[in-house]
């Protein structure tokens, strides 16, 4: 049935990108864990707009699942997979049009762009206001998505303007930003059919040496808290203000840092993050992350909140 499905949409788009059966998801993901995708495809090219839409107005109607992908930073899949389709933006990436607008400085990039690409980017221009992106995994669409937040700022600081697609219509509609309707790592497209197309920044002059000596102090800082040493997602759960302390702070005092479930662990150095040794499958990460909320809860009467999404057939 998927077989027929994307050749026939395929046939009428004249399609351009990437697409595959059974695809591990493990090769998608940060964590590099994930069982197989029914159907995985990345469109590339300008016309993904109008790819996306058709691929998700025929699904609908079909009654196919689809999953949006960005850089797969903040996601787990399931061991067994994921059902009906992966839609990845990778195919998508670049910067659109920059210039002057009554905001100032902007520069606009395609939702599949990497994060820490846009930051090049803006870098290379001399403008700034997205160095806090630098290093970090993932892509502009799910960093808008999540309002990623570090070293105080966050994506919605910075956002003139995010253009989506409407799952429910297929029309591509506008978002002026608004500083209300977003939250600490919280935007107005979660739990919404809708797919994250770009976003447009307003951004300050300021000479390239400064900007990206900055840039490079935040690639520093994530390596020595130890993002790139083993497979991850940086934090597991958000910080909350009213706990007192930072999340990773917390798990330490219970005395669960380097604790272990198979090759999932939480990091020796780190207590909001949790690696994967090498063999560890997606099961293994939920369950830690259940078993440090569990302990939490039990210990001091905390609730964490998750930053990771868990997705697929569990």
């Amino acid at each position: 049935m998927l077989s027929e499905f994307i050749e026939n949409i395929n046939r009428r788009l004249g399609f351009r990108g990437i697409f595959r059966f059974d695809e591990p998801m493990a090769r998608h993901t940060t964590f590099k864990v994930g069982g197989p995708a029914d159907l995985w495809i990345r469109p590339g090219g300008e016309e993904f707009p109008e790819y996306a839409a058709l691929l998700l107005k025929e699904a609908r109607r079909e009654k196919i699942p689809v999953f949006i992908l960005g850089g797969g930073a903040n996601v787990v899949i399931a061991d067994r997979g994921i059902r009906g389709i992966v839609l990845d933006t990778g195919g998508f990436g670049g910067a659109g049009k920059g210039g002057v607008s009554p905001e100032g400085a902007f520069l606009t990039f395609n939702a599949g762009t990497s994060a820490d690409e846009a930051a090049e980017t803006a870098a290379a221009a001399g403008l700034s206001g997205l160095e806090f992106l630098a290093g970090m995994p993932g892509s502009v669409g799910g960093a808008l998505w999540m309002n990623a937040r570090c070293y105080e700022r966050s994506v919605s600081d910075g956002l003139v303007e995010a253009e989506y697609l409407d799952g429910d219509t297929g029309r591509r509609e506008k978002l002026p930003a608004r500083q209300e309707d977003f939250g600490y790592k919280m935007s107005p497209f979660q739990g919404k059919n809708q797919l994250i197309l770009g976003a447009r920044f307003a951004l300050r002059n300021r000479p390239e040496r400064e900007i990206r000596a900055e840039m490079e102090d935040h690639r520093r800082d994530r390596e020595a808290k130890g993002h790139y040493r083993f497979p991850c997602a940086g934090s597991v759960f958000k910080n909350n203000r009213l706990f007192g302390a930072p999340t990773g702070q917390i798990i330490d005092k219970l005395g669960l840092r380097g604790f272990a479930l198979g090759d999932a662990q939480v990091a020796p150095w780190h207590g909001n993050i949790i690696i994967n040794r090498g063999r560890a499958g997606a099961g293994d990460i939920r369950n830690l992350a259940e078993l440090l909320k569990a302990r939490v809860r039990e210990e001091l009467a905390l609730e964490l909140e998750s930053e990771i999404l868990f997705a697929g057939d569990w």
